[in-house]
């Protein structure tokens, strides 16, 4: 599906105006009553909401809930330095914004009341259906980040004081209005709306998202094993909508979906966002990550320790030759595909955090030119990039399915079959190899067995060995995507993330440093061996240099600040500000504070 956000945008807009603190703009009069008279109109209106939700490379230089730039907080990101940290304190100033669920609560309020007459019964329930889905998406999105918040299925004026100024509604209530749009969504949305618009199954893609969240946030974190049971069966349900539809396959390698100019077609897409040098809908991922520039972040030697070997064993256990060497070009023939096509193939210092430079964005003629001492070019230079972007792939679908099929299985369900294995992470497995990843002896994974799993020593025993299989192969697919440090938050397992306890958080790339980086050798240059002895280089030891293999670590790394067990703090929900508090107070009001955070 292709979407060319630009061009409706501005109309769209035109039908609302903003308003500060809790954002609930108003239509003016005039548009008010003259925008709901057909059915385009609607779709116009629609328009807006993408680029709310679908964010994919950004636009220009704007790279909030871009790809890469915006996903570099997790347990598979280390900077240069001072770590990124959890809040740890209640903000003078913060709140969720409104403004996207008035404006959709307007579209979903006047279909309702003012165009039944002028749509057929199929139209209106297509269009009830899209701004219900796009009103679960935003809910789901602040439910996630707050917990209870308050909700509204209508427009409120700025004169109902009583509404505006409201208690938080329980998370529950709130997920279970969420769930009734959810499956008035899935029932009602077209299967083809035509090129660029939301469609059953882009919905039902994104539904499998969403249900999957809540049902694993109500497992782990809530512990109401009811509540999960009902929402990971509708992740099934959306999963099979999608599985379900034949319009999608496993048929690209891995690379090529982030750095085509072209994703027409693509059967690896449920959705994308496409950019077009000629419209100006340009963006500037690349520019920052095109092998040329310096970066501060990168992987951490605790993500690259999770790549499986390509019999599907782990390092420790297997059978590959050279299985326990950590070398970028030896770790480009034993490990999945998806390492060498996310990485460069050479540690390099412009990653200063880890040596090694995250290419999974960048076409590899690109990275090739780079690398042979050539310039990027004025195309991935500024915010000139037109790469299209992905933002819905079938393969996170496919993720989305069998770990609520696993899930499931833990809560009264059916045990997950090796036939629902194949055609989910086995499919992934079985995806082409570039001929640039194939000649440089990049192999397919072995295909995971259900009576062979891998015996990882590293393994969280509170987590099954086929749920851990599970989610190592979503981080393996979707690193440097949307998903990881909300995976964390999920599972309830914010503590992958406590540096202190998982010193590998603070050590990069493999890196030989006397063959391959012999001019780099500094004082603050320091290895991690395997069994975790650390190395510091010291200039005035001749002997020194010799010792430099292993992990790099920056030597100034700082712990992450304590996060995890701290009293008055909660990472996994976000608290609103003291400001807000203060301003309910004065008109009246309680706003309550976040669970986990102090109340006064």
């Amino acid at each position: 599906m292709k979407i060319k956000y630009s061009l409706f945008i501005a109309a769209a807009l035109a039908l609302t105006s903003c308003e500060k603190f809790l954002d609930r703009p108003q239509l003016t009069e005039a548009n008010d009553e003259t925008a709901w008279t057909t059915e385009e109109n609607v779709r116009l209106y629609a328009a807006q909401f993408y680029t709310d939700f679908f964010t994919g490379y950004g636009l220009g230089f704007n790279v909030d809930g871009a790809l890469l730039a915006s996903y570099t907080f997790s347990d598979d990101v280390l900077y240069q330095g001072n770590q990124s940290n959890f809040t740890r304190s209640v903000p003078a100033s913060s709140i969720w914004g409104y403004g996207t669920i008035r404006s959709i609560n307007i579209m979903v309020n006047r279909i309702q009341d003012r165009m039944q007459g002028v749509l057929t019964p199929e139209a209106y329930n297509h269009w009830m259906g899209v701004g219900r889905f796009f009103r679960a998406f935003r809910y789901w999105e602040l439910v996630y980040a707050y917990g209870d918040i308050p909700y509204y299925d209508r427009p409120i004026n700025d004169t109902e004081l009583d509404e505006l100024y409201k208690k938080r509604t329980p998370r529950n209530e709130v997920m279970d209005a969420v769930y009734e749009d959810m499956k008035f969504a899935l029932a009602n949305i077209r299967a083809n709306d035509g090129a660029q618009t939301v469609n059953k199954f882009v919905a039902a893609g994104f539904i499998s998202r969403i249900a999957l969240s809540e049902g694993t946030w109500q497992k782990y974190y809530y512990k109401n094993n009811d509540r999960a049971k009902k929402f990971l069966e509708l992740a099934v349900e959306a999963g099979d909508i999608v599985k379900g539809s034949g319009k999608y396959a496993i048929v690209t390698d891995y690379r090529s979906q982030f750095t085509s100019d072209n994703l027409a077609g693509n059967k690896d897409m449920v959705m994308y966002r496409q950019y077009d040098a000629a419209m100006n809908v340009k963006h500037s991922i690349l520019s920052i990550h095109n092998l040329s520039d310096n970066v501060t972040y990168g992987p951490t030697a605790d993500l690259l320790k999770s790549y499986l070997c390509t019999d599907g064993q782990t390092w420790q256990n297997s059978s590959v030759a050279n299985a326990s060497n950590f070398t970028t070009a030896e770790m480009v023939k034993t490990r999945d595909p998806r390492f060498e096509a996310t990485f460069h193939t050479k540690p390099t210092g412009r990653n200063r955090a880890s040596y090694l430079y995250i290419t999974k964005f960048l076409p590899r003629e690109v990275e090739a030119r780079v690398a042979a001492g050539g310039a990027p070019g004025t195309e991935f230079s500024g915010a000139n990039n037109v790469t299209d972007a992905p933002v819905l792939r079938y393969a996170e679908v496919l993720l989305n399915w069998i770990e609520a099929k696993a899930e499931l299985a833990t809560v009264g369900g059916a045990a997950v079959t090796q036939a629902e294995i194949d055609a989910s992470i086995n499919a992934l497995r079985k995806r082409p190899i570039a001929k640039d990843a194939a000649d440089k002896g990049v192999k397919e994974t072995a295909a995971m067995n259900l009576a062979n799993l891998p015996t990882d020593p590293e393994r969280d025993i509170t987590v099954s060995p086929l749920l851990w299989e599970i989610r190592r192969e979503r981080r393996m697919e979707l690193t440097f995507e949307h998903s990881r440090f909300a995976d964390l938050k999920r599972w309830s397992k914010l503590q992958y993330m406590d540096t202190e306890v998982n010193p590998d958080l603070l050590a990069g790339g493999w890196v030989n440093f006397p063959t391959e980086a012999a001019g780099d050798l500094k004082a603050t240059v320091s290895v991690v061996k395997l069994n975790g002895q650390i190395e510091v280089y010291n200039p005035a030891d001749p002997t020194s240099k010799d010792k430099m293999l292993g992990f790099y670590r920056y030597t100034l790394n700082k712990d992450r600040l304590p996060f995890y067990n701290q009293s008055n703090v909660n990472p996994y929900l976000s608290p609103v500000g003291t400001n807000q508090i203060n301003e309910y107070e004065a008109q009246g009001y309680k706003l309550d504070q976040t669970e986990g955070w102090p109340q006064n």
